[in-house]
């Protein structure tokens, strides 16, 4: 491991972040003073105008008004025209700095010029899809497994949803068994079996409407960092045919809201390899943004299988998968020469010639420029900038980082769970807008966040972007009573 291949200059404390985030938790809500945030609301009704008339039109059309979940912004969503680089900017012409990055992807900073301009070229030639093989569909493939070599094959798909659909049926094929354990509130898309313990852990199919049991039954949670509870499900399980795998966030669950202690996947490897079950890394986020070689090359440990989202193409859509030992992958029944009882995989737009293209230049990019070490600084100087405001106005709020990742909890709802049943009763819908408030509030300052809780840097994220990001924050978080 070197800090001149990985983002995260320092890994975090994790004993010291649990324990001020449970601080947080522990003691009143400080939110934004009531006059300050009918301020920071007006601002969406006077400066926002075109995006609300755009989002409430078309709530008559899409279920809520927006296609995804990111775009459920309080107090209404925000129609976003054109990002570059660092920004973005809305309808109305007002300019942000974007830390949402689409959700992780764009390492390199949105809409990066290079990697467009070799999509377009590309597009001039060929087009987006053909339906048949591509030259790019091998290139990617080729520079994933040299900079993560244990991805001894991989299979491109639609997204990270898609992905771990794959990875679970290629789990189950292979082993023979049945069982796949997550960790409780993380979220490893949307597919039925999936959509199990998330975002509260312990609360199971709270979630599920419109799944039926069966596609449930087989996957089971366990609380974040508890390796004792996952080896008791491991020897219970046993007795019941075994465990098919276990797939985790490697910086833990949301990632890394619940922050998991470095050694933790190392150990989770070791209960894989104890009981049979394979061991599945959720790279959707970390994929590339820790590193070329993803969260396994920083933690040295070697799944058996990985799961991308759109960090594989840098952003571009379309884009997804699941890469692996090459006795599971060969699993899939896509292709041929697959041997044996084959998992059905599809896909007819998957590993089209638009994202292959845009994936490959894109991490060419960042051999170039070194873009998630550029990125994980800017998320050391963001962090360092959040704490020292913190402490400067007194507040119990908890700013930590693993690398480009930033997390900023200042109502510390991620951090209920069923382990305290009263109290998330009690506070979950209280805190929950507590942080849609301060989304909102940064938003008004000009700052684009994930939830009001996350912010993802990017190489185009320099030290003058951070800094005047950090004067928009104390703006807010001077506010707090």
């Amino acid at each position: 491991m070197s800090e001149q291949q990985y983002a995260i200059s320092q890994y975090p404390d994790v004993d010291e972040v649990y324990a001020r985030l449970n601080n947080l938790i522990s003691q009143p809500m400080r939110s934004v003073r009531p006059e300050k945030m009918q301020e920071y609301l007006a601002y969406f009704d006077n400066n926002c105008k075109r995006s609300k008339e755009l989002t409430d039109e078309a709530k008559t059309y899409i279920p809520g008004g927006v296609q995804h979940n990111l775009a459920f912004n309080y107090p209404f969503p925000i129609a976003i025209e054109k990002a570059a680089d660092a920004y973005m900017w809305d309808v109305d012409g007002n300019k942000y700095i974007d830390f949402l990055q689409a959700g992780g992807p764009t390492i390199l900073g949105s809409n990066y010029a290079p990697v467009r301009e070799k999509v377009t070229e590309m597009l001039q030639s060929c087009g987006p899809v053909t339906g048949l093989f591509h030259e790019y569909e091998l290139k990617l493939a080729k520079l994933i497994q040299q900079h993560m070599p244990s991805i001894e094959m991989f299979r491109m798909l639609g997204s990270g949803t898609e992905g771990v659909m794959a990875a679970i049926r290629a789990a189950r094929t292979f082993t023979k068994k049945r069982i796949v354990i997550k960790v409780g509130g993380a979220y490893h898309g949307w597919s039925d079996s999936m959509v199990f313990g998330l975002h509260v852990p312990g609360t199971g199919r709270l979630e599920s409407a419109g799944i039926p049991w069966g596609a449930t039954s087989s996957t089971e949670e366990f609380f974040p960092n508890s390796l004792g509870a996952l080896k008791r499900q491991l020897i219970l399980n046993r007795l019941l045919g075994g465990t098919a795998a276990v797939i985790v966030e490697p910086v833990g669950p949301e990632s890394g809201t619940r922050p998991v202690p470095f050694d933790f996947n190392r150990k989770v490897r070791e209960l894989c390899d104890e009981f049979g079950a394979l061991l599945i890394f959720d790279e959707v986020v970390t994929g590339f943004r820790l590193g070329l070689g993803g969260a396994q090359g920083y933690f040295g440990v070697k799944p058996d299988l990985t799961v991308f989202g759109k960090c594989v193409t840098g952003g571009f859509p379309m884009a997804g998968g699941v890469g692996g030992r090459r006795d599971v992958i060969m699993t899939f029944a896509a292709g041929i020469g697959g041997i044996g009882k084959k998992a059905y995989v599809g896909g007819t737009l998957s590993a089209n010639p638009l994202s292959c293209v845009a994936g490959y230049y894109a991490i060419k990019e960042m051999e170039r420029t070194n873009a998630p070490v550029i990125a994980g600084k800017a998320g050391d100087r963001l962090t360092a900038g959040l704490n020292a405001i913190i402490e400067k106005h007194g507040l119990p709020f908890v700013a930590y980082n693993q690398g480009s990742i930033v997390h900023l909890e200042t109502s510390g709802v991620m951090l209920l769970d069923f382990r305290n049943p009263i109290r998330l009763a009690k506070e979950l819908k209280p805190r929950k807008h507590m942080i849609e408030q301060m989304g909102a509030a940064y938003m008004a300052n000009g700052l684009i966040t994930l939830a009001g809780s996350r912010m993802y840097t990017s190489m185009a994220d320099t030290d003058a972007v951070i800094d005047e990001a950090l004067s928009r924050f104390e703006a807010v978080l001077s506010e707090c009573v």
